[in-house]
């Protein structure tokens, strides 16, 4: 399964820099520290299509904003808004360019100065925000090939890995690119103890005699915000949940396992390292899977603070 995200349907306007601008308008410096060191932040946030086709509901876009900020406090990024306005203007966005389609908003906290050397010092900073449609992350198909990567997944002692930092996501790249060319959809990474850490840009979850188990945060993982939805849905479904560390070897002998994320949503995974997982209906899996999917789309009341619902113009539905 290949990565068919859209690479080329970016939708026409951005937010850059205190103003909405022609997405073909926002752009940088070649000389800019977040080019040249990785000096950036950014978030991945999901707007869907509500049931009904009237509104995007952007999910948990409050939580996104709060972490994005925390993101660039660690790199000592100023942002142009508390966590309020910076939700705002996803909301204006999303109104200037009336998405029809479920849609990817990708935030994006940078240092601006044009000073050579990798100094965190400098105070230069800059703000955008743009917007793609987008479907299933992964592509089409029934569940995921996984490797166990030969990469070590960074640590919070060399770069934050809680936090959604650029520069570090070239730990990600070459974990993903190893996958890919040995015929896999994605990579596995151990964190430096040798436990199981997370995909190269997703949380996972095993489920072992009904019970969901997923690596702590202290694993070198992404706090992630889809992690801790899937907390809360199990919960409300009555599946027992436990943080703790995952040896490889408890990989190949679960009885399920998926990935998610803003991207992967809930991915299923079918094989690692070419040992089937266990069972194939995966009725957790599906369960949680149902839940998450009606819950984004304004199908289940009780979920509704997790919604922030902007109305599709008629014209553009």
């Amino acid at each position: 399964m290949a990565n068919h995200a859209a690479h080329s349907n970016f939708m026409p306007y951005a937010y850059f820099d205190g103003r909405i601008v022609p997405f073909e308008d926002a752009k940088v410096s070649v000389a800019t520290l977040a080019l040249q060191y990785g000096i950036s932040v950014f978030g991945g946030v999901r707007g869907y299509l509500s049931h009904d086709q009237k509104v995007i509901n952007i999910f948990r876009l409050r939580d996104h904003m709060t972490r994005l900020s925390r993101s660039a406090s660690l790199l000592k990024i100023a942002m142009p808004a508390d966590v309020d306005g910076l939700a705002q203007m996803m909301v204006e966005l999303t109104r200037r360019n009336a998405p029809a389609t479920d849609t990817y908003f990708r935030p994006f906290a940078y240092k601006s100065d044009l000073s050579l050397g990798p100094s965190l010092g400098h105070p230069g900073a800059g703000f955008a925000i743009y917007m793609l449609p987008l479907g299933g992350y992964f592509g089409e198909g029934d569940s995921l090939k996984l490797m166990v990567s030969s990469w070590v997944r960074v640590t919070d002692n060399a770069i934050p890995a809680r936090g959604k930092i650029g520069g570090a996501y070239i730990n990600s790249s070459i974990a993903k690119d190893e996958a890919v060319i040995n015929g896999y959809d994605d990579a596995l990474m151990l964190n430096a103890a040798g436990k199981v850490g997370e995909a190269s840009a997703a949380n996972l979850f095993i489920v072992r005699d009904g019970v969901l188990i997923t690596s702590p945060v202290t694993a070198d993982i992404l706090e992630g915000i889809t992690r801790r939805t899937i907390f809360q849905l199990a919960k409300d479904l009555g599946i027992p949940v436990l943080e703790r560390e995952i040896d490889r070897s408890e990989i190949y002998i679960s009885d399920e396992l998926f990935l998610c994320g803003t991207g992967a949503q809930i991915s299923p995974v079918g094989s690692v390292d070419q040992r089937p997982i266990g069972d194939p209906k995966r009725p957790i899996t599906a369960k949680l899977s149902r839940l998450f999917f009606e819950a984004v789309r304004g199908q289940r009341p009780e979920y509704a603070d997790w919604l922030t619902p902007v109305e599709i113009p008629v014209g553009a539905r």
